[in-house]
């Protein structure tokens, strides 16, 4: 056996004992497909826009953070801005389904704050990815 052979196979050996006995592995590709059941969008005031949207089949938190996404970028272009800004999200799971409430800011320039999003960029993410919009 060749010395990378040799240290290839020590490593997965080790990595293999990192693992406990029993401890499951979860393979997210084997999951069923979330299930999108819907947006509700409410103009709160000007540029303050509140989103509800609900899933299910979430398998990571990111399944929802990236539907809110999606429907606060396809609000943002269908009202001719640019860009949207998270202000905040409240997320519940009940019964299997995952509720979302987000609140965004939409505007025509780039907002102020480090969660931001250009509309059409992430759109485009959400067409590629499957995610429905509003």
């Amino acid at each position: 056996m060749g010395r990378l052979a040799l240290i290839l196979s020590g490593a997965a050996f080790a990595l293999t004992g990192c693992m406990e006995q029993g401890q499951n592995v979860v393979d997210i590709t084997a999951t069923p497909a979330p299930e999108y059941l819907g947006v509700e969008t409410r103009l709160i005031e000007g540029d303050l826009v509140n989103f509800l949207v609900e899933m299910k089949g979430v398998r990571v938190k990111q399944d929802l953070t990236s539907y809110v996404d999606c429907a606060a970028a396809q609000y943002a272009v269908i009202r001719g801005y640019g860009f949207a800004r998270h202000v905040r999200t409240t997320v519940v799971e009940s019964g299997g389904i995952w509720r979302a409430d987000a609140v965004y800011t939409i505007s025509s320039a780039l907002p102020d704050g480090i969660k931001t999003i250009d509309a059409e960029v992430v759109l485009a993410a959400c067409v590629d990815n499957g995610i429905p919009t509003v």
